[in-house]
């Protein structure tokens, strides 16, 4: 392959890369997916003699780096605030992402009832997921489990289910249980540890464990 042809595959690498990364509603996806594409420019530049464009991905890529630690190693403070199903917030929340949700689970109707319970992820005291079920028997129907854009890092998921079992427990249920929705709903929930039983359902067994806020 011709050198000259090389470089510029490498140079169209780190402009789609970049690119690419400013389409993550993930922060920490965006910064990682961009540091990469920095790499690429920074190895670009070096093989052409662009001093500049090497430094100033250089830059980039370090200022990534510095970003991503500080993410790592910040500790967030979660817990849980249960609402009524009436609640003024809940109704405008449900409004706000209709579209979001209904990409993740096309089923939900909107409609939460008395019959259920609801129940906000606050992370850093900022409500970053809903999650609406309907207890059935020691069994619970999940209605609705939704995380906002930028946290979709799975840590919201495992503060509900895993750390916050008791939460659930103390209203009589040992499990939950949901449909697949669309295809990243099901990939989430296979992640969570959700495992498909007979009735097409997903179904997941609460730990026993003492119910904290976790900071």
């Amino acid at each position: 392959m011709d050198l000259a042809l090389l470089y510029e595959i490498i140079g169209y690498m780190g402009s789609l890369l970049v690119a690419f990364s400013l389409t993550m509603k993930s922060l920490q996806r965006l910064r990682i997916i961009n540091m990469i594409g920095a790499i690429f420019f920074i190895i670009y530049g070096l093989l052409i003699g662009a001093l500049p464009i090497a430094l100033l991905n250089g830059l980039t890529l370090f200022v990534n780096v510095y970003n991503l630690w500080r993410m790592w190693q910040q500790k967030d403070y979660f817990t849980l605030m249960q609402v009524r199903a009436d609640s003024a917030y809940l109704k405008r929340f449900l409004e706000f992402y209709r579209r979001e949700i209904s990409e993740f689970i096309p089923t939900y109707q909107f409609k939460p009832g008395d019959d259920q319970v609801v129940v906000f992820i606050l992370r850093n005291m900022m409500p970053v997921g809903l999650v609406i079920v309907k207890p059935e028997g020691d069994t619970a129907r999940i209605f609705l489990d939704f995380v906002i854009p930028g946290y979709r890092d799975f840590r919201a998921g495992k503060f509900l289910f895993d750390e916050s079992a008791e939460f659930y427990r103390q209203l009589g249920i040992a499990r939950v249980s949901t449909a697949p929705g669309s295809k990243k709903h099901e990939t989430y929930i296979k992640h969570m540890g959700f495992q498909m039983e007979e009735d097409g359902r997903y179904y997941y067994e609460l730990p026993t464990r003492v119910i904290r806020e976790r900071i």
